[in-house]
């Protein structure tokens, strides 16, 4: 997401950076739906009512297929972020491998999202990042969630500086209401340097409002809001996508 710099009011530089607007999809209907709704991308789940899980491999074809956006998929085999099986850990590594040949005829597959985390602490699970990277090491990768359980979420930043796949941290910035949060996401992104904070946890048409007066915030990171009744189990709908993606290039502009 490259932009120009700009000058803020204490002399700090920031960057202004392009919109991008990712939805979540569980099915093909949901990404042909965001994708006419105009999302600049899909993050591709299993069960969204545990947070999203892996998607079955048939889907992650199956929206290939479909839409021509760029898709980051899942990499989740169960609710906990702690991952110590040594088969579950051998089952993400090949799916890993899987997307990673998936992606060499279908170039819009352009990365996975994980995260995972070891006790005591708890801490990063650094050495399975890695691990599971390596064997997709022409993918980028989102980092979600999971560093809202760390002690001091924004040391994830610091932390993965060596998985240079890594380009993108999902947040909601922490549980208080989203103009509280807009100072803490603004420094978090001035950490994060040229990787993206993606805001993620609820974000709807106010909330994309309300966060993109500080300029470096641009990413957005959609659930409900784009689906049917504001639902987990609704489907996406493709003018709920375009009345955002309308309003965060307004709003971006």
């Amino acid at each position: 997401m490259a932009g120009l710099p700009l000058r803020g009011g204490s002399g700090r530089v920031v960057r202004k950076r392009s919109p991008l607007l990712e939805v979540i999809a569980c099915s093909a209907d949901d990404a042909v739906a965001a994708a006419e709704g105009g999302a600049d991308r899909i993050e591709l789940i299993s069960h969204y009512e545990v947070g999203g899980l892996t998607p079955p491999i048939e889907l992650v074809r199956d929206v290939l297929a479909a839409i021509s956006i760029p898709v980051r998929v899942m990499l989740r085999d169960r609710e906990s972020f702690e991952v110590v099986d040594p088969d579950e850990i051998t089952q993400l590594c090949r799916t890993a491998e899987t997307l990673q040949s998936l992606a060499m005829t279908s170039p819009h597959l352009e990365g996975v999202v994980l995260g995972f985390l070891r006790s005591p602490g708890p801490v990063l699970d650094l050495p399975l990042l890695g691990r599971i990277l390596a064997m997709a090491p022409r993918l980028r990768a989102t980092l979600h969630r999971a560093t809202e359980d760390l002690p001091d979420p924004g040391s994830a930043f610091a932390a993965v500086a060596d998985l240079p796949q890594i380009d993108t941290f999902l947040t909601s910035g922490g549980p208080e209401p989203w103009l509280d949060k807009v100072d803490r996401l603004t420094e978090w992104q001035a950490r994060a340097g040229e990787r993206t904070i993606l805001v993620g946890g609820g974000v709807d048409a106010t909330a994309m409002a309300i966060l993109s007066r500080s300029q470096p915030l641009r990413a957005f990171h959609v659930g409900v809001a784009a689906r049917r009744g504001n639902r987990v189990d609704g489907p996406v709908l493709a003018p709920l996508v375009r009345t955002l993606a309308d309003q965060l290039a307004a709003l971006a502009s």
